[in-house]
């Protein structure tokens, strides 16, 4: 004799209901929107004046809103540092006035699009709701994220711009959206010229993950083509101009051969290190134009490269070991330009010391949750290429720039709503596993 064994519903588990509660609920977006808003507006309320490249940018769009055009301290044209920022600041800076709180302002409307943009990405990339809400909320109260936003760098609205050019090529439907991520990258690439990396990895990613990979590999490649080509011809007028006013071909900035210096000669440490006295005794040097200064740096960066296999192979790990293991370089500013910075700086430290918590624990969720997601897509059968690693890959591309250069916590900045994404992927995922885990099946014999 047998007997059919008999399933019935159980009633959820409490934490079952808080997870759907959490990715349901149109009150809890709301409260990490608002959350995310208080938060940057919050910080606007200090009083920071620019100091050091803040400092430069800031008055590089001060002239321009001027119409005195991009000049150096001296009053000369110049083509020292990418222009994008300055450029964008200096239209805004034309309709609003110069000041700081016109740039906080931009800078808030800048990260807001990044954190609609993260929400977004999240649940393009996960399928998740409940993961992309949590990646928004990890990135909202990330504080090194909020320090930024009253700062004149070019951070905040460099984000919002990668942001902006993934999503549109990610959900592109027609060719005109094509030529919008041309103009975006093209423009993210005036801010830090590194840029245009992400536009062949976009559409690997896109083309490794297809079943159709070689049918579909002409279509793609000539996307992908047409987007670096508009990216390029985006960045041409600037090119023109350099070569108009300057007297040399110089595609964005005359600073790449200094910054290739200051990562890579005897004493160098792995950081950026513009203090070092080789690179003190160029720039005192008379009689060079800044074109031609860039080009004595690179050429001494590439020869000490070249005599010095062994220690630019050894500054390798300490190169990476500043980009990703400190956090909180915010402070830096508020300490340099903060007239209250002193009275708080308890304050201030606490914060520091909390984010680098913060950080570590990011930083591990996203090591993780790559691990994760390859053991569940292989147990579910699925293919391991997908929109999934684009995270990963745009945290590649910093860190295989600064293996040449030099390694600085702020360039890992751009990646970190990626980061905050996977990490929200798998706290959602971790959640889910302990709701279904503590669920009760009763069954009837």
């Amino acid at each position: 004799m047998s007997a059919d064994i008999l399933r019935f519903p159980s009633r959820p588990s409490r934490l079952a209901l808080r997870l759907e509660w959490f990715g349901s609920d149109r009150s809890v977006l709301l409260m990490i929107w608002a959350l995310y808003f208080a938060l940057r507006v919050a910080v606007l309320m200090i009083d920071v004046a620019p100091t050091s490249d803040a400092e430069w940018y800031y008055l590089r769009a001060v002239s321009l809103a001027a119409g005195k055009g991009y000049l150096d301290n001296a009053g000369a044209p110049t083509a020292f540092w990418p222009p994008g920022w300055p450029i964008a600041l200096s239209l805004v800076f034309a309709q609003f006035g110069a000041s700081p709180v016109v740039l906080g302002l931009f800078n808030l409307a800048s990260a807001m699009l990044t954190g609609l943009l993260t929400l977004a990405m999240g649940r393009r990339l996960f399928r998740n709701e409940a993961a992309a809400r949590m990646g928004l909320l990890l990135l909202a109260v990330y504080p090194n994220a909020i320090g930024y936003v009253p700062l004149a760098l070019t951070e905040v609205f460099y984000t919002m711009l990668l942001l902006a050019g993934c999503w549109t090529v990610m959900t592109r439907t027609s060719r005109w959206q094509l030529v919008a991520a041309g103009l975006i990258f093209g423009f993210a690439t005036l801010v830090k010229a590194q840029t245009m990396v992400v536009i062949p990895l976009l559409f690997a990613i896109e083309w490794l993950s297809r079943k159709d990979v070689w049918r579909s590999f002409p279509r793609l490649f000539g996307e992908g083509l047409m987007v670096l080509g508009l990216a390029m011809l985006t960045v041409m007028p600037w090119t023109i101009r350099n070569h108009e006013q300057l007297g040399h071909w110089v595609l964005i900035s005359t600073n790449g051969g200094y910054t290739l210096l200051t990562g890579n000669h005897d004493t160098a440490t792995g950081d950026y290190t513009p203090d070092a006295p080789v690179v003190k005794d160029l720039m005192a040097r008379p009689g060079l134009d800044e074109v031609e200064r860039d080009a004595q740096a690179k050429r001494l960066g590439l020869d000490w490269i070249e005599h010095n296999p062994g220690k630019f192979l050894a500054l390798a790990p300490k190169k990476l070991m500043r980009l990703w293991l400190p956090d909180g370089e915010a402070e830096w500013a508020y300490q340099g330009g903060a007239p209250g910075y002193a009275r708080f700086e308890t304050a201030y430290r606490a914060v520091r010391y909390a984010n680098q918590a913060y950080y570590a624990l990011l930083m591990l969720a996203f090591a993780a949750a790559f691990v994760v997601m390859l053991v569940k897509r292989h147990r579910n059968g699925q293919r391991w290429i997908g929109w999934w690693l684009l995270p990963y890959g745009i945290a590649l591309y910093p860190t295989l720039i600064c293996l040449v250069f030099s390694g600085q916590s702020r360039f890992h900045y751009p990646v970190m709503p990626f980061v905050c994404m996977s990490a929200g992927w798998l706290a959602m995922t971790l959640w889910n596993s302990l709701a279904e885990r503590g669920r009760p099946r009763p069954t009837l014999h």
